[in-house]
């Protein structure tokens, strides 16, 4: 698959189906695709059976980040072999925010360390740090987003 083919499929309408499976208080099942998952709370809340929602957050937007670097290297010919990217999620004060537009209450966190291993320089390094915060999970993440809901 082309990294245009993969563009054209990223803007394809995405879906998902979140079921409780009753093997634990809040164990849930997921259908996106043709992919099952299973979401979870930690013990002592739910079973542990799989991820939290905020881990799951966090793999979307890892995960997006890696592809996207790699789409961009893989398109320019760089030498990049392999791309780890860390997060961690949390909550601060919005008065502890310097460059956010909210100024009380609380306001969602994303630490992302990005690591790049591979023969490339100080440009081709710098530009894909630069190239990470346009994956569209982050791009999604930073902008307003409208969510309807209907009842079924």
């Amino acid at each position: 698959m082309t990294p245009q083919q993969i563009e054209k499929d990223a803007a394809a309408p995405s879906q998902a189906t979140v079921t409780v499976i009753g093997t634990g208080a809040y164990t849930q099942q997921i259908t996106a695709g043709r992919h099952r998952l299973v979401a979870d709370e930690p013990e002592p809340i739910g079973g542990d059976a799989g991820p939290t929602p905020y881990d799951l957050l966090l793999a979307a937007l890892g995960s997006c980040t890696s592809i996207t670097l790699r789409m961009y290297a893989d398109r320019k010919g760089w030498p990049l072999e392999r791309v780890r990217v860390t997060l961690q999620h949390s909550r601060i004060h919005a008065q502890d925010c310097a460059d956010c537009v909210t100024i009380k209450g609380w306001i969602d966190h994303i630490d992302r360390s990005i690591e790049l291993t591979g023969d490339l320089n100080d440009a081709q390094r710098e530009r894909l740090m630069h190239i990470a915060d346009l994956c569209p999970v982050h791009q999604t993440l930073t902008s307003k987003v409208h969510i309807t809901t209907a009842s079924g």
